[in-house]
C-alpha cells in the first residue's frame, strides 16, 4: 500500500478562496489563515494574539451577536471597505469544553448589489433567520425604530419588540402558522407600519428564512385604495366588454343618468325591452329619445339583428310610403328595381319610427294595418309579406292634440301607446347638466385631440340656463366651446351672449317667476301679490309670520288679505 504525504493546512487555505479566523473565548485573535491578510491588510504575525475588538471592531460585534444567541452555529455578512464577505460562526469543543471559535468567511460580489436593493427599496426590508433573529436589514430601520441596523444584527425580532422600537411582532405567528402573515405594526414614535411576513424554507420544510417589508401605513392604505379603485374599473371594463361581445356591435354611447325620473324611465327601458310590445317615447327634441330607443333595443333579444332608424319628418309625404313598406319594380315612375323598405329591412330586429306625428294620414292606414297584422304590402304588389319587427315610435308633438286636430288617427295612437315612454326635458333635471358637460368633453376630446376642461364658474352658468333645445343643445355647445375657446380652459366670457351676460356682476339666472304671455302690468302686479299672499297664509296661518317672510309689515299683510282674500281681518291680528 502506497503512503501518501499529509498536505500542509496552510498551503491548502493558500490555494482556496476562504479565510479564516479563530479566537478564543476572551476575543483574543489565535488564527488569521487563507485571503484574511488580502481582505483586511493585516499580517498575521501583526494581529496574532491581539483584541479582536481593537483590532477589527466591526467583526467583533458580529461575534459578540454569536456569543450572545448562545448556540454553536451562526450565518454572518461583514462588509469592508473592499469587500463583501459572507460567512459562518463555528464554535469548537472538547469534552464540553470552549476551546475556540472560528469564521470561515468567502467573498460574496453580489453582497454589494443586494446591499444597494435594500437602501433603495422603498419599503423596509428586514431578514431574519428561521428563529426570528435578524440577519440584515435596510438603511430605513433607523428612520422607522430609531434604531440602528447595528444594534439590531444578532438580536431575535421578540427581543426588539420587547426594547419597545415597535410592537407587536409576527415573528412567532409566521413560525407558528407556517405561512405569510400581514398586520400593522406601531413603532416607538407612535407610527403605524403596514407589515407583511413571508417565510422562506429549507429543502426539509424547515423554515430557514423570514424576509419582513415594512411601509408607512398612511401610503399602504392609499395603494390599497388605489388598487381597489382600479380593480372596480376593472370590473366595469370587463362588464362593458361583456356587453359589447353580446351586442356584436359598435360600442354605443351611454345615456347618463342621475336624476330619479332619468332612472326610472332607463328601468322601465330595460323591463320592457325583455317583451315586443310596441313603446312610444314622447319628449322634447334634444331630449334623448333615439338613446332609449337603441336601450331597448341593444337590451332585447333582438340585439344581434337591424336597428333602423327612420324620421318620418326629413321624408317627403311622397316618399314616406316607398321608404317605409319597399316598392316593386315598375310600380311608379323611376322604379326600376324591387325595393325592400325599412320594415322589410328590420325583419327580426327593431324599427324606430321618430317623429311619428309628421307621418301622412294615409301612410298611418298602412301602418296600422302592419301593427294589428304584421303584414303588409310592398307599393305595386298584391302580396302580403309577413314579418317580425318591433316597433318604436317617438314624438316631441301632442298627439292627442293631433286627434283632435284630425291630423293623427286615434286607433293608431292606441296601437303605439302600449307602453309610454315620457322623458323629461333637460331644464327639468339640471343635475345632470354637469356629468353630461363631462361626458360630451370626454368624447370632443377623443375626436379632436384637443385637451380642455370647464372653469366651475362655466359649469354653474350651464346649469343656470332652460337648453330650450335640451341634450342636443348641451351637446353642440360643449363642441362649439372645444373648438373656439382660446387655452385648456373654458371661462364664462367664452359663453355666448345667449346664455351668459353680466347683470351687477353675476350670471343671468332662470327666472323665479316665468311669464307665458303678456298682461297689462298693474293686473301681473296683483296677480303676483295675490298668489304670494296666498301661499303664506296657508303655509304659516300667521300674519305676522308672513310679514316676516314677505319682509313687509303686518299691516301691509292684513291690507293685502282683506283685498285679494276678502277675510276682513283687522290690523290687530
Amino acid at each position: 500500500m502506497s503512503t501518501y504525504e499529509v498536505p500542509n493546512c496552510n498551503i491548502l487555505w493558500n490555494q482556496l478562496p476562504y479565510g479564516m479566523l479563530i479566537v478564543t473565548p476572551d476575543a483574543l485573535i489565535v488564527g488569521w489563515e487563507g485571503e484574511m491578510e488580502n481582505w483586511f491588510v493585516y499580517k498575521k504575525d501583526e494581529i496574532f494574539e491581539k483584541s479582536l475588538f481593537d483590532v477589527l471592531p466591526f467583526i467583533y460585534a458580529s461575534y459578540k451577536s454569536f456569543c450572545q444567541i448562545g448556540e454553536d452555529y451562526w450565518e454572518t455578512e461583514l462588509k469592508s471597505h473592499m469587500h463583501a464577505l459572507r460567512g459562518e460562526w463555528k464554535r469548537y469543543k472538547e469534552n464540553g469544553i470552549h476551546i475556540v471559535d472560528f469564521l470561515v468567511l468567502r467573498q460574496d460580489d453580489q453582497y454589494f448589489e443586494l446591499e444597494n436593493i435594500f437602501d433603495t427599496s422603498f419599503d423596509e426590508i428586514l431578514v431574519t433567520d428561521g428563529d426570528g433573529r435578524i440577519l440584515r436589514v435596510g438603511s430605513k430601520s433607523e428612520q422607522l425604530y430609531h434604531c440602528s441596523a447595528k444594534q439590531m444584527l444578532g438580536k431575535k425580532t421578540t427581543e426588539i419588540a420587547g426594547e419597545g422600537a415597535f410592537t407587536p411582532s409576527f415573528t412567532q405567528e409566521i413560525i407558528d402558522k407556517r405561512a405569510r402573515v400581514s398586520g400593522v405594526q406601531i413603532t416607538a414614535s407612535g407610527q403605524k407600519l403596514h407589515v407583511i411576513g413571508n417565510p422562506v424554507f429549507n429543502p426539509d420544510g424547515s423554515i430557514r428564512r423570514i424576509i419582513f417589508n415594512s411601509r408607512e401605513y398612511e401610503e399602504a392604505e392609499l395603494l390599497r385604495e388605489r388598487l381597489e379603485t382600479t380593480e372596480n374599473l376593472l370590473d366595469a371594463y370587463r362588464s362593458e366588454l361583456k356587453k359589447l361581445r353580446q351586442t356584436n356591435e359598435e360600442p354605443q354611447t351611454d345615456m347618463v343618468v342621475l336624476s330619479s325620473e332619468m332612472r326610472k324611465i332607463y328601468q322601465l327601458a330595460e323591463r320592457m325591452a325583455l317583451i315586443d310590445s310596441t313603446v312610444l317615447i314622447v319628449g322634447e327634441s334634444g331630449v334623448g329619445k333615439g338613446m332609449i330607443a337603441q336601450k331597448l333595443h341593444r337590451a332585447s333579444h333582438r340585439l344581434d339583428k337591424n336597428f333602423v332608424h327612420i324620421n318620418c319628418g326629413a321624408i317627403p309625404e311622397t316618399l314616406i310610403e316607398s321608404e317605409l313598406f319597399g316598392y316593386e319594380k315598375g310600380a311608379f315612375t323611376g322604379a326600376h328595381v324591387t325595393k325592400k323598405g325599412v320594415l322589410e329591412i328590420s325583419d327580426g330586429g327593431t324599427v324606430f319610427l321618430d317623429e311619428i306625428g309628421e307621418l301622412p294620414l294615409n301612410v298611418q292606414v298602412k301602418l296600422l294595418q302592419f301593427l294589428q297584422e304584421n303584414t303588409f304590402r310592398r307599393l305595386g304588389s298584391n302580396q302580403q309579406i309577413t314579418i317580425n319587427t318591433r316597433v318604436i315610435a317617438a314624438t316631441n308633438r301632442d298627439l292627442r292634440e293631433l286627434i283632435k286636430q284630425g291630423r293623427f288617427r286615434e286607433d293608431l295612437f292606441y296601437r303605439l301607446n302600449v307602453i309610454p315612454i315620457f322623458v323629461p326635458p333637460l331644464r327639468e333635471r339640471k343635475e345632470e347638466i354637469p356629468p353630461l358637460v363631462q361626458h360630451f368633453l370626454a368624447n370632443f376630446t377623443r375626436k379632436y385631440k384637443l385637451f380642455k376642461y370647464f372653469h366651475k364658474d362655466t359649469l354653474e352658468i350651464l346649469k343656470s340656463y332652460d337648453w330650450p333645445g335640451n341634450v342636443r343643445e348641451l351637446e353642440n355647445m360643449v363642441e362649439r366651446l372645444m373648438v373656439t375657446s382660446e387655452g385648456a380652459e373654458i371661462l364664462p366670457e367664452h359663453l355666448p351672449s345667449s346664455i351668459w351676460e353680466e347683470q351687477r356682476g353675476q350670471p343671468r339666472l332662470t327666472p323665479l317667476i316665468k311669464i307665458k304671455e303678456l298682461y297689462p302690468l298693474k293686473q301681473a302686479v296683483e296677480e303676483v301679490e295675490r298668489q304670494l299672499i296666498t301661499m303664506a297664509y296657508k303655509k304659516y296661518e300667521n300674519t305676522y309670520r308672513c310679514a316676516e317672510v314677505l319682509k313687509v309689515n303686518q299691516s301691509t299683510v292684513v291690507r293685502k288679505m282683506n283685498k285679494y282674500l276678502g277675510t276682513g281681518r283687522e290690523e290687530k291680528l
